[in-house]
């Protein structure tokens, strides 16, 4: 995991000893990170887990300098019901996971809008992997965010995010690749604030994010915490049909 090598480790422990505090917020960080221990259950799917991540940014609601991005796919479901609940306008924010070969779901890297790319050492190095097959795997997902870019927007730009508090949201952090690439790449348009906001996280990644965003909210944070897909009784694969509706429901003037 991205810890910057010498970043202190959130550690369960330390989040136990605060159950008292319904939303505990820990200072140790350059950034800060909020997070609940005590809920251990699995979300219905992912717009329950939106409507309960958007009750622990209640901060930033009916604010005109704030911006919603989703990470496509599983992250916009999420991410269009904190937009609405917060009364912020809503855009996604792709990002590609670089898989190891013939372990695809591990993640060795990302890419991102912008031409960001991040790399996982500790991956890269326990397996081994040589540099020319991480820019091979890097250009076979880069054909792929492209075609999501023109997919979902058709045409449109992404939202002005100078000067504005972006709230980053995915439907979970494991390893944090993905969204490390995410807010690095945000962080080159310009923003004032970048805001991780995840429904479940492995409390080690919500920690080391804090390095990267200036606010990390991780609304559960179980351990073990294993995968994302085990903390939803429905993980269904989001569709970009899905993707394309939420972000037009979204503009909708009818869309409360």
């Amino acid at each position: 995991m991205e810890n910057g090598g010498t970043a202190p480790i959130f550690r369960y422990s330390e989040a136990l000893q605060l159950q008292r505090v319904p939303y505990a917020r820990h200072e140790g960080w350059e950034g800060t990170v909020t997070w609940d221990p005590k809920n251990q259950q699995p979300f219905a799917n992912r717009r329950e887990a939106g409507v309960e991540l958007a009750a622990r940014l209640d901060r930033y609601r009916d604010r005109d300098d704030v911006v919603v991005l989703g990470l496509p796919r599983g992250g916009v479901p999420v991410a269009f019901e904190v937009a609405r609940a917060l009364g912020a306008p809503l855009d996604v924010f792709l990002v590609r996971k670089l898989g190891v070969p013939r372990h695809r779901e591990l993640a060795m890297g990302a890419i991102a809008s912008g031409g960001v790319r991040v790399l996982n050492d500790e991956v890269v190095g326990w397996y081994g992997v040589p540099k020319t097959v991480i820019d091979a795997v890097a250009r076979e997902e880069l054909l792929e965010l492209e075609r999501r870019e023109r997919a979902y927007r058709d045409d449109r730009q992404l939202l002005d995010v100078r000067n504005r508090t972006v709230i980053l949201v995915d439907d979970g952090l494991a390893t944090g690749s993905s969204m490390k690439a995410a807010v690095e790449a945000v962080r080159a348009l310009a923003p004032a604030r970048i805001v991780v906001a995840v429904p479940v996280g492995a409390p080690e990644t919500c920690g080391a994010l804090s390095h990267a965003a200036d606010d990390v909210v991780c609304a559960r944070t179980p351990e073990p915490f294993s995968a994302v897909g085990l903390w939803y009784e429905d993980f269904s694969q989001t569709t970009d049909q899905e993707v394309r509706e939420l972000l037009g429901a979204a503009q909708s003037p009818a869309n409360p």
